[in-house]
């Protein structure tokens, strides 16, 4: 490095001071020479040789331009070495800095000024000390659109006044509040920390700029409302001075799906309590019941306390364990079933005819099973009677008209499509059979009417029973009737 010489000045011990400096040093006369830089000041000029930074100070302003970082050209007069040649002494000042015939800026500084005087403290040497903060500023920005594109609500408060110095789009947003309204208020103007769970503790960790640990809060909005959130604070540097980003997590949806959640439970339960079937649910490993409702303990005659974590087996409400185990298994395989015919054992030892229905439901993290009860006894009861007194009128069919069965078997309706599925399973003989006994006529009627035998009518007769599942003829009359019979002859073959 060349040897730094000035009129009546010997700088050698003053060169090697500033020479291993890894600042940027350059010195100028108050005649606007550049006299002397350091390796660290031609490095951030991306020059080798001190006369490529320029002869003199017009030089240097023709071989670099520089702006602020608000894109604003510095004029002539506002560059830091004609500041300094000026006697001007500024500790901060920081630029872009573009070299000639390019567009874009290729470093950073920040640069203070010194002068140094002779014996008559008349200014002798002007000095510009420089930093190359580039990538402290590159970090800056990158952060900076981090932190504008993250989604998460997030504010930056400035530790030593409190103040918010940036705020982002997902804060605004899940606040309804203008960036004006943050910008320039302090914690306690917003009070983000009014409502945490351990405000004492929230507070001293900002004081001591430390990291507040993520509380659970309600947030204070402007419209009035409250919000509840996850808060949490992470002290920081920003521009070189100690900050605390504040971040945020909305649990508001979650506040919402879990009390749409309870209304639901709430729903289930009560439409669980007042149903007018029996109801009950139990584990589906061993069969433990958890819970029935009023129902069903009326229907079953146990008390509540009685019920519950009892088996099915203890509890011995099927007719006997072979019922059991069918159920159960039907369970194991299918999943559920719907409407099985079944016999339900009281406490007291009274027997009642029952529907049941069941399926695996998902609850509180594990398989159960619901199961619905009703109870059929009365409508039993009714149809042995309407049964029996079909049988007591067919005794005498001259005058059992068929407005009487129709009336008669309209009592009971199943479904359409069973109907369908049970009479196709009939021959086109066993249907007319079948359809001329819904008329009312009696075996040796219909033996003439069909040109058959009075045996075969009754072979045909003893067949359907069999089909059908009875053995009276009145049974078979109310199970045709509810199908459609009697049927006209073009469906009868």
């Amino acid at each position: 490095m060349p040897a730094l010489h000035h009129t009546g000045v010997d700088l050698r011990r003053l060169q090697q001071i500033v020479s291993g400096l890894t600042e940027g040093v350059i010195i100028v006369s108050p005649e606007q020479e550049i006299l002397w830089a350091n390796e660290a000041g031609l490095r951030m000029h991306g020059v080798e040789r001190i006369p490529d930074l320029g002869k003199t100070v017009d030089d240097y302003r023709q071989r670099f331009r520089l702006r602020y970082r608000n894109n604003h050209w510095l004029d002539a007069h506002d560059y830091p070495l004609d500041r300094a040649v000026a006697g001007e002494a500024f500790s901060e000042v920081i630029v872009e800095v573009v070299r000639e015939g390019e567009d874009d800026a290729r470093w950073i500084h920040q640069i203070r000024s010194l002068v140094l005087t002779d014996s008559d403290d008349k200014p002798d040497l002007l000095v510009l000390v420089i930093q190359d903060v580039s990538l402290r500023f590159e970090a800056e920005e990158r952060f900076e659109q981090t932190f504008k594109a993250n989604p998460a609500p997030a504010v930056i408060c400035r530790l030593s006044d409190q103040r918010f110095v940036k705020v982002n789009q997902g804060f605004l947003e899940m606040t309804g509040r203008e960036r004006e309204d943050v910008l320039g208020h302090t914690v306690y103007d917003l009070d983000v920390l009014a409502d945490v769970d351990d405000p004492g503790l929230a507070k001293q960790r900002l004081r001591e700029g430390r990291t507040i640990p993520q509380m659970q809060a309600d947030l204070h909005l402007p419209n009035g409302g409250r919000k509840l959130v996850i808060v949490g604070g992470q002290p920081i540097d920003l521009n070189e001075q100690p900050c605390m980003l504040f971040t945020f997590a909305d649990l508001e949806p979650r506040r919402r799906i879990e009390g749409e959640l309870r209304e639901s439970e709430a729903r289930a339960r009560r439409t669980f309590a007042l149903a007018p079937v029996g109801l009950a649910v139990a584990t589906l490993d061993g069969h433990r019941f958890l819970e029935g409702n009023g129902a069903l303990l009326d229907l079953s005659g146990f008390t509540d306390e009685e019920f519950k974590h009892q088996t099915v087996g203890s509890l011995k409400l099927w007719e006997n364990a072979t019922v059991r185990a069918e159920l159960e298994q039907a369970l194991a395989d299918d999943g559920g079933f719907q409407a099985r015919d079944a016999c339900l054992h009281r406490k007291d030892g009274e027997r009642i005819d029952v529907l049941i229905s069941a399926g695996v439901i998902p609850m509180h993290g594990s398989n159960c099973v619901l199961w619905v009860i009703q109870d059929i006894a009365e409508r039993r009861r009714s149809e042995r009677e309407l049964i029996g007194a079909i049988e007591t009128v067919m005794r005498d069919t001259n005058w059992f008209s068929r407005t009487i069965v129709e009336k008669l078997a309209n009592l009971r309706s199943p479904s359409n499509a069973s109907r369908v599925t049970e009479v196709a399973t009939l021959t086109g003989r066993e249907r007319e059979t079948l359809s001329l006994m819904c008329e009312g006529l009696d075996d040796q009627a219909i033996a003439t009417a069909m040109g058959v035998s009075r045996n075969t009518v009754r072979n045909n007769v003893a067949r359907i029973y069999g089909k059908l599942g009875v053995n009276r003829r009145g049974a078979a009359i109310i199970w045709a009737r509810e199908r459609g019979f009697p049927l006209p002859s073009s469906r009868r073959g």
